[in-house]
């Protein structure tokens, strides 16, 4: 299943060049590695991460890079980039947040202290979320009366898609979001740059898994909600 990613680096123009064949992971890396000082090395850490970037990996590639590139608006850029993924890595506190569900009122991650809770980054025109749907309600209805939420954030700007679609896919959790797009808050403390995303948080305010999806959190919602 293709994912929905955002190449935000940097406001950079990507030239479009014929390839023999498809770059792997290990050809970005070299690339980065080959051209510290240039501000493309960015471009090509950005697709080393992909759709689940490690943050220890692009930190230690980051680093290698050279100060002029560091120092670019955009390197600043992927230096807080990098700094977000710090605190959302497995094993972290989840940081802490509020946002406006679909009637303006806050929703606060600590509104679910005590529970199990998914956070599901997603947008009303994203087709890859959209396929994902289903799923998910088939999860939520299995699991909802055993001590496990969803928190639905979406990176949608038009309040009337973003309405319209958790009523057509039935989507009946919470959901909040700042109509801000990619730019939006929650996703820019998460370190989300591409969706569908989610994060299970344990009711210790624990991050316990990063995306997991279909059977894979069926399971381990069963393995955790005993």
């Amino acid at each position: 299943m293709k994912k929905i990613f955002l190449y935000f680096l940097f406001c950079l123009p990507l030239l479009v060049v014929a390839q023999k064949k498809e770059l792997t992971k290990a050809d970005y890396i070299a690339r980065v590695k080959a051209n510290p000082d240039s501000v493309s090395s960015l471009i090509d850490l950005r697709r080393v991460g992909g759709y689940t970037p490690e943050y220890a990996e692009l930190q230690n590639l980051y680093n290698t890079l050279g100060k002029k590139v560091k120092n670019s608006k955009d390197g600043k850029e992927f230096k807080a980039y990098l700094k977000a993924l710090s605190t959302v890595e497995i094993g972290k506190q989840a940081p802490a947040f509020t946002q406006n569900d679909t009637t303006g009122n806050p929703v606060s991650l600590s509104d679910f202290k005590g529970q199990y809770v998914l956070l599901d980054f997603w947008a009303s025109w994203c087709p890859d979320c959209r396929v994902e749907s289903p799923d998910l309600v088939k999860t939520y209805a299995a699991f909802k009366d055993k001590n496990f939420e969803i928190l639905g954030i979406s990176f949608d700007r038009d309040r009337n898609s973003w309405i319209k679609a958790i009523h057509t896919d039935q989507l009946h959790w919470k959901h909040v979001s700042d109509l801000q797009r990619w730019q939006n808050n929650v996703g820019t403390l998460y370190g989300v740059k591409s969706i569908p995303q989610n994060v299970l948080i344990d009711p210790t305010g624990k991050i316990i898994a990063r995306n997991l999806h279909g059977e894979d959190l069926n399971n381990k919602l069963k393995q955790v909600l005993k």
